[in-house]
């Protein structure tokens, strides 16, 4: 973006216009700042201060010896979003070629158990990087029949909409760690226990 000065006034792009857009109104886009020299360094950079190295296996949804998969730590708009990351301190392009492959298998395996919910339409799988230096691959599913929902800014409508019932989320994890400790690993991730409280009496 060299060529496009700091403090030029850029024009809305087409997609404001698209049903999928969350947002409505006066839209204005902001002025672009200007290049840093040196961009700072992400969180984790060093493995002694990574938060994915840090977290016990009990934080995951599921884990082997080499993958876990985490999800948030309370349910959002979404029917389900996941995150993929390997054991070890690295990032996409530090995989062997052994972990490369086992990344796409692991890819289809979660977005398989992902669909095999009830009432999803589809998976986006979404990689960015900027924040955390430790791998994570985002799977967040968008619900079945729900088509403003479609498109690049679904992670943004996870962020807008109520969050769903935490019940069938913590159900749902538990079916997702199922299904994928049929391949192997460990199914982390367990049903919410069923609260039962005995009557005071029985009617005869």
């Amino acid at each position: 973006m060299s060529n496009t000065p700091a403090n030029s006034s850029l024009p809305l792009p087409p997609f404001v216009g698209w049903d999928t857009f969350p947002f409505e109104g006066d839209l204005k886009v902001k002025s672009l700042d200007a290049s840093v020299a040196v961009e700072p360094t992400r969180s984790g950079e060093d493995s002694s201060d990574c938060s994915a190295c840090a977290a016990t296996d009990d934080k995951y949804v599921w884990v082997n010896e080499r993958w876990r998969v985490r999800t948030m730590d309370r349910p959002t708009g979404l029917p389900m979003v996941l995150l993929l990351e390997p054991r070890s301190h690295l990032d996409l392009g530090d995989l062997s070629n052994l972990l490369a492959a086992e990344l796409g298998v692991m890819t289809v395996r979660i977005e398989r158990a992902i669909r095999s919910l009830d009432n999803i339409a589809r998976v986006h799988v979404n990689r960015w990087g900027d924040g955390g230096a430790h791998l994570h691959v985002w799977f967040m599913a968008r619900p079945y029949g729900q088509l403003q929902l479609r498109g690049s800014f679904l992670s943004m409508w996870d962020e807008i909409l109520p969050p769903i019932d935490e019940v069938k989320w913590r159900e749902d994890l538990s079916h997702i760690a199922a299904w994928l400790e049929d391949f192997g690993g460990t199914a982390i991730a367990q049903p919410p226990k069923i609260v039962w409280t005995a009557p005071d009496r029985f009617d005869t």
